[in-house]
């Protein structure tokens, strides 16, 4: 994964130019004063299909129910239904991550990723609960969010000033999440995803809300949310963030990480002045971090990574 700036140059005004014609972009830059403060990273993504080509793995789309779960041995116990051309329905042990695991719970059924590798071993990628209650909320979140997106049409970037979007999408550990749950409170949100190796870019924003996070405990700042919204729906899944924020250390009493429909994300990526777009299995993008105010309403925001921790906590206080 690399950052190149000067590849994207051509690509990056050609944008511009586009957004511009159709206005959607012109209150970004105004806000911004200059086309220097807008950080672009280009990002492939590890794990990619290149490796797992490398690897040889094989993949096989999986639904079925789990029986049993190990958290110390990070195995789940699934009885799956027929994998069409490779195997019979059967009950088999898999190796899953950390975060998919604390998610699991016994009976539940799930949809998810087979993953053959050299050796024998077979593991769970890409787990989601299948649960028809959540899918539907999600589902009418979603169509709200493109219906009002198309509606507000040039004039889709919130400024400041603005009420946040409404939407829905899933926490990490699969619990669906919207605005309202944090109603009565301020809320500090940004976009990353968890692949992003480029260590001025998503590890830095994160690392920045880690901080910001602890210096409004200490500052007794106790009506505040931190959110993280994924980049990269299609591999972040409530057990993969949850992962990345076990790892990192993050104490998520009130620090979550959303995933959900790549279309409600890439609405509130376009509601939120943020640019993502994957090519050729490169993710170029943007970032922005924003505070919103206990009445929902966007009050702040700092655009790339490299924002003052202290400043937020600042503005927090004036809330």
């Amino acid at each position: 994964m690399t950052t190149n700036l000067k590849a994207f140059d051509k690509f990056f005004l050609g944008r511009i130019r586009r957004y511009m014609v159709s206005s959607l972009l012109r209150p970004l830059l105004l806000m911004m004063g200059a086309l220097l403060v807008l950080t672009l990273s280009a990002c492939k993504p590890g794990g990619s299909a290149d490796d797992n080509e490398a690897s040889n793995e094989k993949r096989y789309p999986l639904t079925g129910q789990i029986l049993k779960i190990d958290p110390e041995r990070l195995t789940l116990l699934v009885d799956h239904d027929e994998i069409p051309g490779y195997m019979p329905a059967m009950a088999m042990e898999f190796s899953v991550t950390v975060g998919d695991v604390a998610n699991a719970r016994e009976g539940q059924r799930i949809r998810a990723e087979l993953v053959a590798r050299e050796g024998g071993e077979f593991a769970l990628e890409k787990i989601w609960a299948i649960d028809p209650v959540a899918e539907a909320q999600i589902g009418s979140a979603s169509g709200a969010l493109r219906q009002d997106t198309s509606i507000r049409g040039r004039r889709a970037y919130r400024e400041v000033g603005e009420n946040l979007p409404d939407f829905a999408l899933y926490d990490q550990t699969g619990k669906v999440v919207s605005p309202a749950r944090f109603r009565g409170k301020q809320v500090m949100l940004n976009f990353i995803f968890t692949r992003c190796a480029v260590a001025t870019m998503c590890p830095l924003s994160t690392a920045n809300m880690m901080t910001t996070q602890r210096k409004a405990a200490e500052a007794g700042i106790d009506d505040i949310e931190f959110v993280s919204i994924t980049l990269d729906p299609e591999y972040d899944t409530p057990g993969v963030l949850l992962t990345y924020a076990k790892q990192r250390g993050i104490d998520t009493t009130n620090f979550s990480f959303l995933t959900g429909p790549e279309g409600a994300i890439k609405d509130l990526l376009t509601q939120l002045g943020v640019i993502a777009e994957f090519k050729g299995g490169v993710l170029t993008h943007t970032l922005s971090t924003l505070l919103i105010d206990a009445q929902g309403k966007i009050i702040w925001r700092a655009d790339g990574s490299r924002w003052s921790p202290d400043e937020f906590v600042a503005k927090m206080k004036k809330s």
